[in-house]
């Protein structure tokens, strides 16, 4: 029967995982947990491909516990009961390590059905998942549970489990195989830090090679291997924010890197949109004339489509990371709904009440001032309701354009 690569040469002790240094070290906190024999309930967290099956593997095998499987994208109620049924048998002399892979499939009530056996000790659970743990896995799983996060394997380390996996099929050959230089870092690097996918490319090669696994094989098996993106995930809100705080915080070269990721993953809304935000709550009163230009790139870009949308995308993000920035709109309207929202702002000023309500038993006239009758087109009056009348929300950005502005009303008002 056929046994992956990646399985087969699985580590066995954590002195051969690769990679997650800062949990598995030497003065790693699980290290150090799964030394000690007393293994609490854990959530690994983290993307595919880093480890999480096969440290608890390597748990399991350290504890006198029964190891039972179960991933949730294809287990449910009666499969958790099977496990329960086993408890306090001779199947199951030392109770239960439940290793449940893609928690986050499993619904509320999937979840709950195991709390009053972790609870007890007589299932000691560990659980994996994709995604961010706090968002979701239930809040009473995650009380009862420590969460490790695994990160993504480092070039580095992927290239000593990519050697391992050379080595052994090597092995297994009459004659050698001769690698070019470069293959294994190749592999290694564009991996996207998924070693599981490093090993999984390593084998084709050896599959469909002759007697030397080329430079130009292993572009070719790797060639969109490094892209690491779920849009219904993490990765997809991480890529986003990168992209936005790029722009905020003038950097156009992890702006465009940001782009390409969502682009090379066709998510040619998604940027759109955060490209759009940004004009007017990053760059906003500085740069008035952004939002125009970023409108027209985001039109001809929905216009043109992949992959031609790269160009004025690009074009966009240049634009934005390299304008001045000012927040103060952005700043402005979200003190003004704080009012609002706490109840301030009561009614409006006579003055600016539609004319409709002249005449009808109001106590006096209207009384509205029509600034265009006036000097510079401006005269005092209240604008805002009778309880806000002092209320500043908007306050000038320390930009030429703003500073400009500033002091134009300042001559005419003073």
């Amino acid at each position: 029967m056929y046994k992956p690569l990646a399985d087969e040469i699985r580590p066995e002790s954590l002195e051969d995982v690769v990679g997650q240094r800062h949990i598995l070290g030497p003065n790693g906190l699980l290290r150090r947990i799964v030394e000690s024999g007393q293994i609490p309930n854990m959530i690994f967290y983290g993307p595919s491909g880093t480890g999480k099956t096969t440290v608890a593997r390597i748990i399991a095998q350290k504890t006198n516990r029964s190891l039972r499987k179960l991933n949730a994208t294809t287990a449910g109620i009666a499969d958790i009961k099977r496990i329960i049924d086993e408890l306090d048998t001779f199947l199951t002399p030392g109770g239960v390590l439940l290793y449940l892979d893609e928690i986050q499939y499993f619904n509320k009530k999937q979840q709950q059905s195991l709390l009053e056996f972790i609870e007890d000790g007589r299932i000691t659970l560990i659980a994996s998942t994709t995604e961010n743990p706090y968002f979701c896995v239930f809040n009473a799983i995650l009380s009862r549970s420590t969460v490790f996060e695994f990160k993504p394997v480092t070039p580095e380390d992927a290239e000593k489990a990519v050697q391992r996996a050379v080595a052994q099929l090597n092995e297994r050959r009459e004659k050698p195989l001769v690698l070019e230089d470069g293959v294994t870092r190749r592999i290694a690097s564009a991996c996207g830090g998924d070693v599981r996918k490093a090993l999984n490319a390593v084998e084709l090669l050896f599959n469909t090679a002759r007697d030397t696994v080329t430079l130009d094989d292993a572009r070719d098996v790797t060639q969109r291997s490094a892209m690491r993106y779920d849009r219904d995930g993490d990765e997809h809100f991480d890529c986003l924010s990168a992209l936005m705080k790029s722009l905020r915080g003038s950097d156009p070269d992890a702006a465009v890197h940001y782009l390409g990721r969502l682009l090379e993953a066709g998510d040619l809304i998604g940027a759109s949109r955060r490209i759009l935000c940004s004009a007017s709550e990053d760059i906003g009163l500085a740069y008035p004339q952004a939002v125009p230009i970023v409108k027209a790139c985001v039109d001809s870009a929905l216009q043109l489509g992949l992959p031609e949308a790269r160009l004025p995308l690009a074009e966009a993000c240049i634009v934005l990371a390299t304008a001045p920035k000012s927040n103060t709109a952005c700043m402005a309207i979200d003190r003004a709904l704080g009012d609002i929202r706490a109840g301030k702002g009561r009614g409006f000023p006579r003055e600016l009440q539609n004319v409709h309500a002249d005449g009808t038993g109001f106590e006096r006239e209207q009384g509205y001032l029509y600034p265009h009758d006036f000097p510079h087109r401006w005269v005092k009056q209240q604008y805002l309701p009778d309880d806000l009348k002092d209320a500043r929300y908007y306050e000038y950005g320390d930009n030429k354009t703003e500073q400009a502005a500033k002091k134009y009303w300042d001559e005419i008002k003073k």
